[in-house]
């Protein structure tokens, strides 16, 4: 089974107060892009791969890890062109085949990835890779887990996790895994712009009120927790909800808590957000923790 894990931009996000376990509660409304994305294999462990020999030959040894569990069961190849630098086996698509076979008797699997969505941007390739992942092995095995089952075993992986397994614009709280439908197209409709579907690539899951354009700095990577270190957390005066109903002033009104500190930190990501306003861009913004910023565009 070969999947697509595409990525997810921060359209607002607010950082509200700390919580006892050390964790933040926070709002936010996630909205899925389909590119830049990563290739996602997953077969049975006597199944034929499509992308085995495609990652060997396309990739370097300094470019490609594989590791192989204790028990045997899994085996896991990821690549990236610009290198991979943590254990495969602490991927979080390894950690969606661990915490599955806690709870049923899976057989073993391969899995493969391919990354091209950045790390360290802000955008959630990884925790869509493990959203991916546990889709696959529910079809795959026939654990016939529903969406819920699957956002539970997710939101376990990570704050952002769960919402890739709906995959479709969703208004979060709580530290993340709390989500609920949100009518973006119905926000543009009601205030009499336009609200066609956004030409942004195949396989959007949803309709997008606007053209999407992601910039990804190079050389620059923010980590979560440094991004956490600048915050102080507040209750806004005006709710999220209430702000994104209200498109035509999001650029006065939709922030993202994160971008202060990091900015201060790494003034070029200011004037980047900058040149994406004097290209029309009617919103931009930092995606998450950073670095990738994205601007957004009138259809």
């Amino acid at each position: 089974m070969i999947l697509h894990p595409g990525v997810k931009i921060n359209l607002g996000l607010n950082i509200l107060r700390k919580r006892p376990d050390g964790f933040h509660d926070l709002e936010t409304l996630f909205v899925p892009i389909p590119s830049p994305n990563d290739t996602l294999e997953v077969i049975t462990g006597d199944g034929w791969s499509e992308t085995a020999e495609h990652l060997c030959s396309s990739y370097s040894p300094s470019q490609r890890v594989q590791a192989i569990s204790a028990d045997g069961k899994l085996m896991i190849t990821v690549a990236r062109k610009e290198g991979v630098h943590w254990d495969p086996l602490k991927d979080l698509c390894a950690k969606a085949y661990f915490i599955l076979a806690e709870d049923f008797k899976l057989p073993p699997l391969k899995i493969f990835l391919e990354k091209g969505s950045p790390v360290g941007a802000g955008l959630g390739g990884g925790s869509a890779d493990a959203a991916f992942t546990l889709r696959a092995i529910s079809e795959l095995c026939g654990l016939g887990l529903s969406d819920a089952d699957l956002a539970n075993y997710a939101a376990r992986l990570g704050s952002d996790t769960a919402f890739f397994i709906y995959n479709r614009p969703m208004f979060a709280s709580g530290r993340g895994e709390i989500l609920e439908e949100f009518d973006l197209a119905g926000a543009f409709r009601a205030q009499g712009l336009p609200d066609g579907v956004a030409s942004v690539g195949s396989g959007l899951p949803g309709d997008l009120p606007f053209r999407v354009e992601l910039v990804i700095p190079e050389g620059i990577s923010v980590s979560t927790a440094e991004a956490y270190r600048g915050i102080t957390p507040a209750t806004p005066p005006v709710p999220l909800r209430e702000v994104l109903r209200n498109p035509s002033a999001w650029k006065e009104n939709l922030r993202n808590d994160f971008e202060p500190s990091v900015f201060l930190r790494h003034p070029q990501l200011a004037a980047l957000k900058s040149a994406l306003y004097d290209r029309g861009a009617f919103y931009a913004a930092m995606s998450g923790s950073g670095s990738a910023l994205f601007g957004l565009y009138l259809l």
